[in-house]
């Protein structure tokens, strides 16, 4: 049942944004251009930095998914919420590391496949949840964890990490 809950939250947030939504982008705009359509040694920095990036924010999301799971006992399901605030391991650095992993596997996606289309996708993304975070979700974190969320954010920055780990 427990992994039920997880997947059905990846398969509708992340899953989404990595792979629905750009497949159809890629359908409708029949925009791949692996390495930019360079000449072969040109093409090879795109293609390793798309895939550098797309791996690296996939780890993050899966190392954040893990994070939620097992320290705050919920999902990253907005309707199946953390029962306890998470502020260990990437957290302590980052607010929003999961967001962060998926901006940066479309990033990477789009450096991959040389598509404009998905790179203007990633920009949307962020710019979404650079709306959404501040005005929905840290509002209903401060509301669940009151003051330990306030401390939290306080000393957590959302989107750039800090060098050395918070500890509270």
């Amino acid at each position: 049942m427990e992994l039920w809950r997880h997947l059905r939250a990846i398969a509708l947030l992340p899953a989404m944004a990595l792979a629905v939504i750009p497949l159809a982008i890629l359908y409708w705009t029949e925009d791949v251009q692996i390495g930019w359509e360079l000449d072969a040694p040109l093409a090879v920095p795109p293609v390793v930095l798309g895939v550098a990036l797309l791996l690296g924010g996939l780890g993050l999301l899966v190392w954040t998914v893990a994070m939620f799971r097992s320290a705050g006992e919920g999902t990253l399901a907005p309707w199946d919420p953390t029962q306890r605030l998470v502020v260990a391991g990437v957290y302590r650095h980052v607010r929003n590391p999961m967001i962060s992993g998926v901006f940066c596997a479309i990033l990477g996606e789009a450096a991959l496949l040389g598509s404009l289309p998905l790179f203007y996708w990633g920009v949307v993304f962020f710019v979404a949840n650079a709306i959404y975070m501040p005005l929905v979700e840290e509002r209903g974190l401060e509301r669940r964890f009151g003051e330990d969320y306030r401390r939290y954010r306080q000393h957590v920055p959302r989107w750039i990490p800090r060098l050395t780990p918070w500890r509270s």
